[in-house]
């Protein structure tokens, strides 16, 4: 959890400095309302700290299908706008795997948009779901994302 909540932090400082490093104001009324801006730029999501699961799945035709299913759910979710951030974790003594941010602030929501990855019906992975308060321009990343890869998932 350390290391999502530095990786967190970190973005969140990132997209500070880069504002406080623009002193002119260019504040932008129609984009913020359309992302749900508050006051400081900022607005409620749903963090997803992914760890392994208890399921101890060997069979390895049925950890890549699970797996597959896995990507195809990111990527859908991605496609509706409701998964903004997603990605592996290194090897930690936590059995932490991976982070989502949801575009949502309701914890319930987010847990019926997990419900439908193969990886979490299987047990293979589980979820930790808090709120959490972050730059509204995340929102923005998947669509700046699509400009970087040469490759995808």
């Amino acid at each position: 959890m350390k290391i999502a909540l530095t990786f967190i932090v970190a973005l969140c400082l990132m997209f500070f400095q880069q504002t406080n490093a623009q002193q002119t104001n260019t504040y932008d009324s129609v984009l913020a309302k359309k992302l749900n801006a508050d006051d400081y730029g900022m607005k409620v999501y749903t963090l997803i700290i992914l760890k392994k699961g208890s399921a101890n799945i060997t069979d390895k035709k049925l950890r890549d299908s699970i797996f597959n299913g896995h990507m195809a759910n990111i990527k859908r979710l991605a496609a509706e706008n409701k998964l903004l951030v997603a990605g592996p974790m290194s090897k930690n003594d936590k059995n932490y795997e991976g982070i989502f941010v949801f575009n949502t602030a309701d914890t319930i929501e987010a847990r019926q948009w997990l419900n439908r990855d193969p990886a979490i019906l299987s047990k293979d992975l589980n979820a930790e779901i808090y709120g959490w308060y972050g730059p509204a321009a995340l929102q923005k990343i998947p669509e700046i994302n699509t400009t970087l890869q040469r490759k995808s998932f």
